[in-house]
């Protein structure tokens, strides 16, 4: 029978040495959210992802050069009707000499596709091995998750307080959070799902700006962002109705991805700006749930 359980693998030109020191820097490219040790052997380390996502790791196995494995003695989803699935399970690091380069083969031992969670833990793991680890050992710089701050609660409350007219929209994304917050704050996301014509930097506090066509364009601030979970956006210059308006996409975790919580608030009417506001948020949100789950969205003015 055909092993079942997640693997991963791929190449790089680095000595083994060097993506073995990668592999044991966790918190360059997993998650900065860890506590303890991550690289000595019989060693245990806490991973958390808001509370979403606990885990309780044991170094079992630490070969210079060669491999590493863990112990996931316990593990916590807040999404899964177990919540302790995938306690117990291994995970394993292997390095190995292919055709003059380096290889690493990743397996998640226990993380098979009858686990509520595989699909999400899939992505999640093609994400953080292929994307952020590999990045590490060519750039030395990965895609970890940033330290968690702290919560936006100041933000978000507002977001079911506010009177005025609001348009909302509720979708689910077969993708985990990292991705969908990836394209809904990076110029290279934006232009996949949005509009080509992009200038934007993943930063709070920056100003992006967004054409469609050669006469009409957005300007809009990132008011604040919390990675994988909440981005906030304020309208500065667009047609009237728009400006002064906000935008928040909300990230909720789901065993089978990410659901998008999204509201434009401000409106001062049930005019028709926005009623054809509305309808076309729910075009492009299609285009950006395309661009998450399939790799191509379908951008101004591919979206009608």
């Amino acid at each position: 029978m055909k092993n079942q359980d997640f693997t991963a693998t791929f190449l790089a030109e680095a000595t083994s040495q060097q993506v073995f020191d990668a592999v044991n820097n966790v918190r360059g490219w997993w998650s900065e959210n860890i506590e303890g040790d991550t690289g000595k052997l019989n060693s245990e380390f806490l991973y958390y992802y808001q509370d979403v996502h606990r885990a309780k790791i044991k170094i079992t196995e630490c070969i210079p050069g060669k491999r590493v494995a863990w112990h996931m003695q316990d593990n916590y989803f807040k999404f899964t009707k177990d919540s302790h699935e995938l306690k117990g399970s291994d995970i394993l690091f292997e390095v190995s000499e292919k055709d003059g380069k380096t290889q690493l083969t990743f397996t998640h031992k226990g993380l098979i596709p009858l686990c509520e969670c595989y699909q999400v833990c899939y992505d999640a793991w093609t994400h953080y091995i292929q994307d952020s680890l590999k990045s590490l050992i060519l750039t030395g710089r990965g895609k970890a998750t940033p330290k968690d701050e702290g919560n936006v609660s100041t933000e978000q409350s507002t977001v079911f307080q506010d009177p005025t007219i609001a348009i909302h929209h509720r979708l689910l994304i077969e993708k985990p959070a990292e991705i969908v917050y990836e394209a809904l704050t990076t110029q290279k996301g934006l232009a996949g799902w949005w509009t080509p014509d992009t200038v934007a930097k993943p930063e709070a506090g920056s100003v992006s700006r967004f054409a469609f066509g050669p006469d009409y364009y957005k300007e809009i601030k990132v008011e604040a962002l919390k990675p994988y979970s909440y981005v906030k956006w304020r309208c500065l210059k667009a047609f009237e109705e728009w400006i002064g308006t906000t935008m928040t996409f909300e990230l909720e975790p789901h065993a089978k991805g990410t659901v998008l919580v999204f509201h434009h608030e401000g409106w001062k009417a049930y005019s028709n700006e926005f009623a054809s506001c509305s309808y076309d948020w729910a075009l492009f949100f299609r285009s950006l749930k395309f661009l998450c789950e399939k790799g191509k969205g379908f951008p101004y003015p591919e979206f009608q």
